[in-house]
């Protein structure tokens, strides 16, 4: 399979593309940054994705991830516009088999910063879009919507020992997904499934059940 991941430089989307690599896939990234990755079935095009006079031509992709984004830095045009773009261009044909939208659980809580919600709301909405014009090329769409995860972009809270007891005391499980978790729904949703469609999967620990019940003893 010839693969294509947006944001391969760090956090989840190295992840996503690290397992895919070792699964033998042919990866092809496209970040902002230089290459974080060696390896001969990969390919890095170092871009920012809003640029799309930059993008490069490519043929035959059978599966997209759409994992580059931003929080609380242009998010509507980079984790909405520009992954509409990526997908309208790499991904309505018909070669491919599988696309993957990496979304957020603010997406369904609206618990976060007001453009990074609406931004990620987008994507919930545009996956179902896509899922129905692929289905055409028995081609599935999903969104993964991750709670907490453990990287870099997240290091401002996970290194305040106050504010990680806060945010601790939301999440059932009492920790956060490592990229590498992540990245094994992905392979999952996108190799795996060939069914499910137009869904959004939340990934969160448990974070959007944890409403407090309070009453009068």
């Amino acid at each position: 399979m010839n693969v294509l991941i947006t944001g391969t430089s760090q956090g989840i989307g190295k992840a996503i593309a690290e397992l895919f690599l070792k699964e033998g896939h042919t990866v092809i990234g496209i970040d902002r940054q230089a290459a974080s990755i060696s390896n001969s079935l990969y390919t890095h095009y170092t871009c920012d994705i809003r640029d799309t006079s930059a993008l490069p031509e490519l043929a035959e992709i059978n599966i997209l991830i759409n994992n580059a984004g931003t929080q609380n830095e242009d998010d509507i045009s980079t984790n909405l516009k520009a992954l509409i773009h990526i997908t309208e261009k790499y991904g309505i044909q018909e070669n491919i088999s599988s696309i993957l939208n990496i979304g957020s659980a603010s997406a369904h809580t609206g618990a976060e910063f007001p453009e990074y919600c609406a931004s990620k709301g987008g994507v919930l909405a545009y996956t179902k879009n896509v899922a129905k014009r692929v289905a055409k090329f028995n081609a599935t769409c999903n969104s993964l919507d991750p709670g907490g995860v453990l990287t870099p972009l997240n290091a401002c809270v996970m290194e305040d020992q106050e504010l990680w007891e806060q945010i601790m005391d939301e999440t059932p499980l009492r920790r956060w997904a490592t990229p590498e978790e992540i990245a094994q729904w992905a392979y999952f949703l996108t190799v795996v499934n060939r069914f499910c469609t137009g869904q959004s999967i939340l990934v969160d620990g448990g974070e959007a059940i944890n409403h407090q019940f309070i009453w009068k003893d």
